[in-house]
């Protein structure tokens, strides 16, 4: 057997440049390279290996959260057909990444984790930035991705990488169970050579099939959307991800079945195709809420039926309604008692449409369902075209943005106010132009996520949305769009605090409490003192981009203008009225205080209690 003599390292970054998928017929590399930032973990084995693989290029980041998100957003934009590896030191940098591990894995996003770890002969433990145990020497910080991975593994001896890493790429490119996967190096082992089989080496394409379920399943599905009255197909992120898009548009152009949308699934068919009720449940529109009300049978397509898409298990109220869900992940496709379909969505649908060419719905169901459609389009439009001076009001920043972008751009957001309102307000015109990252609703995701998606199609414009809670969280990835020369437009809303937070408290009873940036009162020894003084527009200059202040939005409007002219990352700073808000529809089970001494509590605890009462079982 012909071998080659590589460290671990070397032998990991050798591997995974030559790691190609198919789908479809066309073929392409699954990595990008890898974001990075280098440490005594890492430097002298995965860094090492990178310097001398140009090929397979470093791309450091300013924090290791951050670079696991932009490596998820780039994947996203790519259909789950491409990502990054990401790698960082031991301890603090290995543990940073936790957090955009469970994003990735929440939203079966595939990310390749490549932290440091202790000496695997542990002879100079604890060595710096180790946590030590007393019970065991088989621990370090990065068993805290166990439950946060799809896949986890431990080299110890350089050998074992032979038969990790094809199990590493077997789960980031199946669509059933892909997620963060992490594999943990020790740095002794990085740096420690090995004479590798040449044929671990060779290129390999991992082909992305596309399943079908069982026949006998799929014909009574057909005859149950056959037989339903006012059947409702509810659209999650894997209809976007098989590509089934096209699909989906010519069934139910033709049957009439209407569309709701989750916020992974926003973008399945265009904001005017005449059966899109648009944004499904605790976010969604009227219309998409009675029609699911009153729906006899739910097509789940592509989602995970989040307590956001079925209001909290109250959405579905018909008593004797079924569901069918097609789903590549068999753990999905049988929620809710389900008739599962588990394989591809697009291939299933291209079957049931066949199936379907003598159905329709009826012709009071279809002009209903078309009616909603329009009547939305003129609230919405009745949102855009608002007048307000000064401050703004979010709804019209949305419009402002959503009606100067191209059709082929891509907002991002992730956290806050502004995804519900984006849910409801956001006129999609192509399958990647809503990108929401709202299965973690990770705060700080957002300027990150910008960068990946830019990374992904660097032809268009990325506008980014973002909040002033989550700016302050993580907003150094600026720096990184500068360095590669990744141009984002940065749409900062500043409501001097947590806006959304601070409406649910509100709407408890407790007044906000907690969710105003502003000094501590000596008198009352509560957060309610003045409004802090922060420099949003000066924080950003100081990272390299360049700011623009707009008062109102028709100042906004022009520095969208202005913006699209500059060559490099430039970020928009506009104050919000955090008290005026776009309109809900439904209520979200979130827990109110059973006692308490204020009236508003109580009070919001009464209606807590009738609106659980709609809750059901699916079974």
């Amino acid at each position: 057997m012909d071998v080659k003599k590589l460290t671990v390292a070397q032998a990991t970054i050798e591997y995974l440049k030559n790691q190609y998928v198919e789908r479809d017929g066309v073929q392409n590399k699954f990595f990008a390279g890898c974001f990075g930032i280098l440490g005594h973990g890492n430097v002298a084995g995965i860094g090492q290996a990178l310097h001398q693989n140009p090929d397979f290029p470093l791309f450091v980041a300013r924090n290791e959260q951050s670079m696991v998100h932009t490596a998820a957003a780039y994947a996203k934009v790519k259909n789950r057909l491409q990502t990054f590896a990401c790698t960082s030191s031991i301890g603090p940098g290995a543990t940073n990444m936790v957090t955009g591990a469970a994003a990735a894995t929440i939203n079966r996003i595939p990310v390749l984790l490549l932290p440091g770890d202790i000496f695997a002969t542990r002879h100079v433990a604890p060595v710096l930035q180790q946590l030590e145990s007393a019970a065991t020497q088989d621990v370090s910080v990065n068993d805290c991705f166990k439950p946060v991975s799809k896949y986890w593994d431990r080299i110890n001896r350089p050998e074992q990488l032979i038969t990790a890493l094809p199990e590493v790429m077997r789960v980031l490119t199946s669509p059933a169970e892909t997620g963060a996967v992490t594999l943990s190096i020790p740095q002794d082992v990085q740096a420690e050579a090995f004479d590798f089989p040449v044929e671990l080496f060779e290129k390999r394409v991992w082909h992305i099939a596309r399943t079908m379920p069982d026949q006998s399943l799929l014909a009574k599905a057909i005859a149950q959307i056959k037989t339903s009255k006012r059947p409702l197909i509810v659209s999650g992120g894997g209809t976007i991800y098989s590509g089934a898009t096209e699909i989906l548009k010519k069934m139910v152009n033709r049957t009439g079945i209407p569309v709701t949308e989750t916020f992974a699934g926003k973008g399945s068919l265009n904001f005017d195709e005449p059966q899109n009720l648009g944004a499904a449940g605790v976010t969604g529109t009227p219309g998409a809420i009675e029609i699911a009300r009153e729906a006899d049978l739910v097509v789940g397509l592509g989602t995970r039926y989040s307590d956001f898409t079925t209001i909290s298990k109250s959405a579905f109220q018909d008593p004797d309604v079924k569901f069918i869900n097609i789903n590549v992940a068999e753990f999905d496709s049988f929620k809710h008692g389900a008739l599962p379909l588990t394989g591809d969505a697009k291939a299933i649908l291209e079957e049931i449409d066949e199936q379907l060419s003598d159905y329709a719905v009826s012709k009071d169901y279809r002009e209903k369902i078309e009616g909603f459609n329009a009547s939305w389009d003129d609230f919405v439009s009745g949102i855009y075209t608002e007048k307000n001076e000064t401050p703004a009001f979010q709804g019209e920043v949305i419009g402002a943005v959503n009606t100067f972008s191209d059709a082929d751009d891509i907002m991002v957001c992730a956290a806050g106010s502004l995804p519900g309102d984006l849910h409801k307000l956001w006129r999609t015109r192509n399958p990647k132009g809503f990108h929401l990252e709202y299965g973690y609703s990770c705060m700080g995701y957002e300027i990150a996520g910008g960068l990946g998606a830019k990374m992904a199609h660097p032809d268009n414009e990325v506008y980014v949305l973002v909040g002033d809670g989550s700016y302050l969280m993580m907003s150094q990835e600026i720096v990184t769009s500068i360095q590669e020369r990744r141009k984002l437009t940065i749409i900062l809303l500043n409501n001097d605090g947590y806006s959304s937070i601070g409406g649910l408290s509100a709407s408890l009873g407790s007044e906000g409490f907690g969710t105003y940036y502003r000094y501590r009162n000596e008198r009352t020894n509560q957060l309610d003192g003045g409004l802090l003084p922060i420099d949003y527009a000066a924080n950003a200059a100081s990272m390299g981009a360049h700011v623009i202040k707009a008062s109102n939005v028709q100042e906004l409007n022009a520095a969208l203008k202005k913006a699209k002219t500059i060559d490099h990352t430039t970020l928009i700073y506009i104050e919000v009225d955090r008290k005026k808000g776009v309109p809900g529809f439904a209520w979200w089970d979130v827990a109110v205080a059973e006692v308490s001494e204020k009236e508003a509590v109580d009070a919001s605890f009464q209606d807590y209690q009738k609106n659980k009462k709609t809750q059901k079982y699916y079974l």
